[in-house]
C-alpha cells in the first residue's frame, strides 16, 4: 500500500498538528513541569498511580481552560486583547502567569519564522501560551478542535515527561498512561471548543507559586 492510500495522511493540517504537539517545539515546554516538580517534592506524586491522578486533574482543569481560551482566539470569539485579559483572570498565581507568557513568547518566536506573512503584531511581545496557540491555529489553518487538542495534549505530556525524569519511571509505563488518558484529552478538547471555561485549581496555583521560592529547582515551573 502506498503512503497516499492512508486516509489519515490525507487529513489537512495533520502534520502541522503533530508538529505543534512535538516536545521539541521551542516553547520551553521541556523546562516547565506544570507543577510536577513541586508536587513530587511535596509527596503528592510518588508513583504511576498518583501520576495518573495528577494528570487527570490537570487535564480537566488547566488543560480545559487553556484549550478553551486558545479555541476562542482561533474562532474569533475573543480578540487577542480580550483573551489575554481572560487568561490573566483565570490564572491567579503570578508564577503560573509568568510561565504561560514565557511559553507563549517561545511559540510566537517560532510562529513568526514558520508563517512570516501572518500579522503577529496584535500579540505583542509576551502573549499567554493559549493566546499564541489560538493565533497559530489561525495561521496554520488547522481546525479549532485541533488547536484545542494540541493544548490539552501538551498540558498532559509536559507533566508526564517531567514525572518520568524526576521519579525515574519506566518510559513505557508513562507512555502507556498517556495512551490511557487519550480519550479524556479528546473529550476535554471537545468541551473546550464549545464554550469558554472559567475555573481554576487552587492546588495547581499553590504548587506554581511555591515552586518559585525553592532553591535550585530543576524546572522553571
Amino acid at each position: 500500500m502506498s503512503r497516499l492510500e492512508f486516509p489519515s495522511l490525507r487529513s489537512p493540517g495533520l502534520t502541522t498538528l503533530l508538529a505543534l504537539a512535538d516536545s521539541r517545539l521551542p516553547t520551553g515546554g521541556h523546562v516547565h513541569s506544570g507543577g510536577m516538580e513541586e508536587a513530587i517534592t511535596a509527596g503528592l506524586v510518588t508513583d504511576l498511580a498518583t501520576l495518573r491522578a495528577y494528570l487527570r486533574r490537570r487535564v480537566r482543569t488547566q488543560g480545559l481552560v487553556t484549550a478553551s481560551l486558545a479555541a476562542a482566539v482561533h474562532t474569533g470569539t475573543l480578540t487577542v486583547r480580550a483573551a489575554d485579559a481572560e487568561t490573566d483572570a483565570r490564572t491567579p498565581a503570578p508564577a503560573a502567569r509568568a510561565a504561560s507568557r514565557a511559553q507563549g513568547r517561545g511559540l510566537l518566536r517560532l510562529a513568526k519564522r514558520v508563517w512570516p506573512e501572518h500579522d503577529w503584531a496584535p500579540l505583542g511581545l509576551k502573549p499567554h501560551l493559549a493566546v499564541a496557540a489560538g493565533a497559530v491555529g489561525i495561521a496554520s489553518k488547522v481546525a479549532p478542535e485541533h488547536t484545542a487538542l494540541s493544548m490539552v495534549y501538551t498540558t498532559m505530556t509536559g507533566s508526564a515527561t517531567a514525572a518520568q525524569r524526576l521519579l525515574a519511571l519506566d518510559p513505557a509505563d508513562v507512555a502507556a498512561l498517556t495512551f490511557e488518558l487519550s480519550a479524556l484529552c479528546e473529550q476535554t478538547a471537545a468541551a473546550a471548543v464549545k464554550e469558554l471555561a472559567d475555573l481554576s485549581d487552587p492546588l495547581l496555583d499553590v504548587l506554581a507559586q511555591q515552586h518559585v521560592t525553592r532553591e535550585r529547582p530543576l524546572f522553571v515551573s
